[in-house]
């Protein structure tokens, strides 16, 4: 076994080290859910992939993240993983803050997610043209659990609404006091 392959998987590990660490696990990751194969895009790989936690990515793929965990660690020959998950941290309960007419501003991503580009400079662009107390409406082909965790790390809260079959609006504003 090579030195990188002693990676231990846990729901901290990024998707990218892990792909690095175990390239043979990339057809499971693509297995456990559809929403994985746009790994395959090696923009979307390199960019995402160094981001994403494999907890954020089974956020986006839909899946129980200690499945995730205990399925690619099974592959490459580790104990079954048996701690504690925390949250994603993802809010999907509709929120008191939350009026459609307080939309200020709108981006979708998911034209440059699509081609294979990082959306973050451009989402905190338009981020930054909202003002507290108006929403901020990020619509994305997946829950964008890396943007979320930045974004909630610059005092937004966010409200997320996703469906396997459609795209994703994450709501963002600053709470007023």
């Amino acid at each position: 076994m090579s030195e990188n392959q002693k990676l231990i998987i846990t729901p901290k590990t990024r998707v990218g080290e892990l792909l690095d660490s175990y390239p043979d696990l990339e057809p499971v990751l693509m297995q456990l859910s559809p929403a994985f194969k746009k790994l395959k895009n090696p923009v979307l790989r390199k960019t995402v992939g160094k981001v994403a936690t494999l907890q954020q990515a089974a956020a986006l793929g839909n899946a129980s993240v200690t499945e995730l965990i205990n399925t690619l660690r099974s592959e490459v020959g580790q104990q079954l993983f048996e701690g504690e998950v925390s949250g994603d941290d993802i809010n999907y309960e509709k929120p008191a803050w939350f009026d459609p007419a307080k939309v200020s501003v709108s981006f979708d991503a998911s034209p440059l997610i699509d081609s294979g580009q990082n959306p973050m400079q451009e989402v905190l662009g338009q981020l930054e043209l909202t003002n507290a107390g108006e929403i901020f409406l990020l619509t994305t082909p997946f829950v964008p659990a890396p943007i979320i965790e930045l974004i909630s790390k610059r005092g937004y809260v966010h409200y997320c609404i996703a469906s396997n079959e459609g795209p994703c609006s994450t709501y963002f504003i600053i709470p007023v006091s």
